[in-house]
């Protein structure tokens, strides 16, 4: 029964992958997910309908459609990729790296949807005011906006994280499935499910990520409830 518990070598390869390609794509992508929601929330102008749907596409699109487009631009003959290996001698196909970018494409529009959310439940008067006693946008941001929105963030932060473990199809397309390279839970999974005998391998694995995304979904939910409860504490002050 200990035996087959423990995991082996590959299976913690796998997990400890996937939570570093999670961590770094959600931390590489959510500044300009907080400003890209900060501006769907308190901006107008003309074509937000069209930015708003370009940022959700990834959530219709199939995601070997992201990991050929990935490719296709990213890759080390893509038409951006190739300029990046060129001047700085780096790539992102084939390693981690790039399994982080296209984690981090396909979880943008979760996350910022969350903090899109979080930011609009935020009295504008507030902001507003702040403004009127003479803080700039920045600050009124940065002492305002962002910390009345910050349980918000967070549960979009570790929504986003636990999208980002599950990630397999954009992945695979991109940047393949190297052992000990771009192999995370996912795709480790689908080389045991492939492989006689390692059935319990695979179990193992589909057991962890099972607990990890309920762990970041009640986490999510908790926050959710906090920022509600903050936010009637607020109102029911004023």
């Amino acid at each position: 029964m200990l035996e087959y518990l423990s995991l082996s070598d590959a299976e913690l390869n796998a997990v400890y992958l996937s939570l570093k390609v999670a961590f770094w794509s959600i931390l590489c992508s959510l500044p300009v997910a907080i400003a890209t929601a900060w501006v769907l929330a308190r901006c107008q102008f003309w074509g937000k309908s069209i930015l708003n749907s370009i940022i959700h596409l990834p959530l219709v699109l199939p995601p070997v459609v992201i990991g050929y487009l990935l490719l296709t631009t990213m890759g080390r003959n893509g038409w951006l990729g190739k300029h990046l290996m060129e001047w700085f001698g780096f790539s992102f196909a084939f390693s981690w790296h790039g399994a982080a970018l296209a984690s981090a494409v396909v979880t943008f529009p979760l996350v910022v949807r969350s903090i899109r959310l979080a930011i609009e439940s935020v009295d504008i008067k507030l902001e507003q005011a702040a403004r009127t006693l003479g803080a700039s946008a920045l600050r009124t941001f940065f002492t305002i906006t962002l910390p009345l929105s910050s349980a918000g963030i967070l549960a979009g932060v570790i929504l986003g994280f636990a999208r980002s473990l599950g990630e397999f199809g954009a992945t695979i397309t991109f940047v393949s499935n190297i052992p000990e390279v771009t192999r995370t839970i996912p795709l480790a999974m689908y080389s045991f499910i492939e492989t006689p005998g390692a059935e319990g391998a695979a179990a193992r694995l589909c057991v962890i990520a099972i607990i990890i995304s309920l762990i970041s979904l009640l986490a999510s939910e908790w926050l959710a409830k906090r920022t509600q409860q903050r936010l009637g504490q607020y109102h029911a002050r004023n």
